[in-house]
């Protein structure tokens, strides 16, 4: 069941399910909290699960106009001060696509909060001059057509063709949530996303134990860029899923969840 929090002026949707060491799980661009839905269902029982919808998702209200990755990262340290107070410690930290963007940039600002996070089908690296120009133009269909028509077109090729085929409920399932979104927020999505520095010096600095996930058919995060970034931690886990997109968490639910259980059993139990 959803809970609400008011944060400054703005609202907060989240999940905040079971007890123990808190795990907090950032969705990507174009999604909301469900769609970490059967992870938590896995783990809910062994841990605290905190899933937030990032302002201007769902029932979470927009920041102001002026948005970055730093800026929604310094909103989860704000959210995540109220909902957890004095427990706010030694929390693990799970980012897909752009939610690793914020990731980040938490680790960077706070990683003493930290006892280990993860990119799950993301990248350190900053927007290539190609993927800037794709943004840009992401920017001006969604002005000119709206943000349902733009995540209809751009959600299918997320997944890999294999799934995408078989699955194709799966995908429009994804696609319809794709109604909850305004122009604002997406194209506040795309300019963050766009206007983000490299990041490979957190990885290179972190102390903390770190998840890499990526997927061998992932277009968005592609493997082999990711590959580059996995070396730089002292202490890296690192797991490749065969055939799989950049949507790991519903094209590979099972290996997904066991990966994300393996790596938490590890950190915590040392």
């Amino acid at each position: 069941m959803e809970k609400i929090i008011h944060l400054q002026n703005n609202i907060v949707g989240y999940d905040d399910v079971g007890e123990g060491k808190v795990v907090v799980l950032l969705h990507g661009f174009g999604e909301d909290k469900e769609i970490w839905k059967n992870q938590i269902s896995f783990l809910q029982n062994h841990y605290r699960i905190i899933a937030p919808d990032l302002p201007g998702t769902n029932s979470s209200t927009n920041l102001d106009d002026a948005v970055s990755i730093d800026g929604f990262a310094n909103w989860l340290h704000q959210f995540l001060v109220e909902v957890l107070n004095s427990n706010f410690r030694d929390i693990i930290l799970l980012g897909h696509s752009m939610g690793g963007y914020v990731t980040l940039s938490f680790a960077k600002q706070f990683q003493h909060q930290l006892k280990a996070f993860g990119l799950l089908h993301s990248t350190a690296f900053a927007d290539s001059d190609e993927k800037k120009e794709v943004r840009k133009r992401g920017v001006e269909l969604i002005k000119n057509f709206g943000a349902y028509s733009f995540l209809k077109n751009t959600v299918p090729n997320l997944f890999a063709k294999n799934f995408k085929e078989k699955h194709i409920d799966q995908v429009n399932e994804l696609i319809e949530k794709g109604k909850c979104f305004s122009e604002k927020s997406l194209t506040q999505y795309l300019v963050a996303m766009m206007n983000r520095e490299d990041s490979t010096s957190i990885l290179k600095n972190a102390t903390l134990p770190i998840l890499f996930i990526m997927g061998t058919e992932d277009v968005a995060a592609p493997m082999q860029d990711v590959l580059q970034q996995c070396h730089l931690p002292p202490k890296s886990y690192v797991h490749i899923l065969e055939n799989v997109g950049h949507m790991g968490m519903i094209e590979a639910t099972d290996e997904m969840n066991k990966i994300i259980e393996n790596f938490l059993k590890q950190v915590i139990n040392g």
